[in-house]
């Protein structure tokens, strides 16, 4: 029996040393007292160990002692560093260690205390993991430097592309400046030119001087719509629109847009309607007001003779739905977003009316910048609709509105009313005076309020109606009306008339009641608002 036990262990012990020496890494087994029961060749080769120190029975002391000679263990005394590497792995459970050898490998080390005493040692040759975790990190490290370089030229050049934007920003600030400065002085004379010209026109109906007349009146109304409109378009690209939201009633801004384009549309024979009910809305009143009149002026301009106008507005909702809809030549489907491209118009508008291309570009940042939707249906030889969606403020129902059209001051009403026209250029007062008495109006002029009281013009002659500037020499003219009123002691119907299209102007007269027609002044629009104004007051 115990001769079978002897022969089984014997053949265990063969096959456990055959699984040790076949096994990948180095591998060594001590007893409790620290002597070499048993290692494989692979940790003989790693450890570069000769053949004396991997018998059996080698002591754990003779090979630390061998290796620390050798160098393996770092600088210092061998006995020392044997005998400090020896209490390490003999007092932990577990130990880890990598280092590199004399001989130029990376080994690492895996010690761990056997159940009932004695050490098992494992190890193995990472030179080739040791040298790619080098490589990577190497590669890292460059990747770092290079990336710290790319950083490093992107901040400059976002500095550089900053310090260009800031003088870009700069150049526009300075333009629109120069623009707003200079708008004033640049429509002064053509706000004369075309008053001159309007009269002329008149004079001379119905001779062969009028169509002269015609002539230079439609060229100075081209040059004054690319004005204006080069002028919005400045301003809108170097962010000086500023939106500025309030609420208002829609009826009132449309049949505002009516009382301004009736006199076009009976000239052209094309009737003119605002239709609706009447809404309270929230926008800017001056740009929405701006967005309609130029979709009105573009439905008048690309409808023929005889054709209809319809301007409109009905709920959708929480929403307002304004229509300006027309009987005109219409635009393709597929031509819809075109229209909307500055200096682009489209073939058979051309041949129709003259301009730009602009009105539309206008348009188009406008209602973006208000948030409002715009949506076009059009047929080609039928017409087109164009509608501006606006929120609405709910309070009540809508107060129906009968349709009728806007009342008119035929010419002959205008005769024998005094009117005072105050600005400090001399030639837009000869100007608009003789417009206001070929009209059959009592005219009288001045530079500033400091003439009106040394002439001692009031003595004697209310006016009926004051065409004040708003830039004089010695005040603004909103302040000019408030002088007038109280020495005319009550009501004094009013117009500014001014070359400033900003908001602010705009609100400051509306909060005093005052009407506003900026320059060039269209003689159509002049006599529709006086009309309206001094009807009301």
């Amino acid at each position: 029996m115990s001769e079978v036990s002897h022969s089984e262990t014997v053949r265990q012990d063969a096959y456990l040393r055959v699984a040790v020496d076949h096994l990948p890494y180095g591998i060594a087994l001590f007893d409790a007292d620290l002597r070499l029961v048993v290692a494989n060749p692979t940790y003989a080769q790693v450890l570069a160990l000769p053949e004396t120190l991997v018998r059996e029975g080698t002591s754990l002391d003779e090979i630390l002692l061998f290796v620390a000679r050798r160098g393996d263990l770092g600088p210092g005394t061998p006995e020392v560093l044997a005998d400090q590497r020896r209490r390490l792995i003999t007092s932990q459970p577990t130990t880890l260690t990598q280092r590199l050898s004399v001989l130029g490998h990376y080994i690492e080390i895996h010690t761990s205390q056997a159940p009932g005493g004695g050490l098992v040692i494992s190890l193995s040759d990472v030179t080739d993991r040791a040298k790619a975790e080098a490589a990577l990190e190497q590669i890292n490290h460059t990747l770092e430097e290079r990336v710290d370089d790319r950083t490093r030229a992107l901040t400059l050049l976002n500095a550089e592309l900053e310090k260009a934007r800031a003088k870009a920003d700069a150049a526009n600030h300075e333009k629109t400046r120069f623009l707003a400065a200079a708008s004033h002085d640049l429509l002064q004379p053509l706000n004369a030119a075309r008053l001159y010209t309007s009269t002329l026109f008149e004079r001379t109906r119905g001779t062969p001087m009028a169509d002269l007349a015609s002539s230079i009146d439609a060229s100075l109304n081209a040059v004054e719509d690319i004005m204006s409109t080069l002028l919005d378009i400045s301003r809108m690209d170097s962010g000086a629109l500023k939106v500025t939201r309030s609420n208002f009633n829609s009826l009132d801004l449309l049949k505002k847009v009516e009382i301004e384009f009736q006199p076009l549309a009976e000239e052209k024979n094309i009737d003119l309607r605002v239709v609706g009910a009447s809404f309270l809305v929230r926008s800017d009143r001056m740009l929405l007001a701006r967005v309609i009149q130029n979709l009105v002026s573009n439905a008048i301009k690309y409808t023929k003779p005889g054709g209809r106008v319809l301007v409109g507005c009905r709920k959708r909702g929480e929403t307002v739905r304004i229509d300006v809809i027309d009987t005109g030549i219409g635009i393709d489907s597929h031509q819809h977003q075109m229209i909307f491209t500055e200096f682009s118009r489209l073939e058979q508008g051309a041949r129709i009316a003259q301009g730009l291309g602009l009105g539309l570009s206008i348009v188009q940042r406008i209602l973006i910048a208000l948030d409002h939707p715009l949506a076009i249906e059009s047929v080609v030889g039928k017409g087109s609709r164009f509608s501006v969606t606006v929120p609405r403020i709910v309070e009540s129902e809508p107060i129906a509105v009968v349709d009728e059209p806007p009342a008119t001051r035929p010419d002959s009403q205008l005769a024998g009313l005094q009117v005072l026209c105050v600005d400090n250029e001399r030639s837009i007062l000869d100007a608009m005076s003789g417009l206001l008495e070929n009209w059959g109006c009592d005219v009288r002029t001045a530079t500033s309020l400091k003439d009106i009281s040394q002439a001692n013009m009031l003595e004697g002659w209310v006016p009926d109606l004051v065409l004040m500037d708003y830039h004089l020499d010695q005040s603004s003219g909103l302040d000019a009306i408030e002088w007038l009123k109280q020495v005319a002691g009550g009501q004094l119907p009013a117009i500014l008339v001014t070359a400033d299209r900003t908001n602010a102007v705009r609100q400051l007269a509306e909060a005093r009641g005052t009407a506003v027609l900026n320059k060039p002044v269209k003689p159509a629009a002049l006599r529709a608002l006086i009309t309206q104004v001094t009807r009301r007051g």
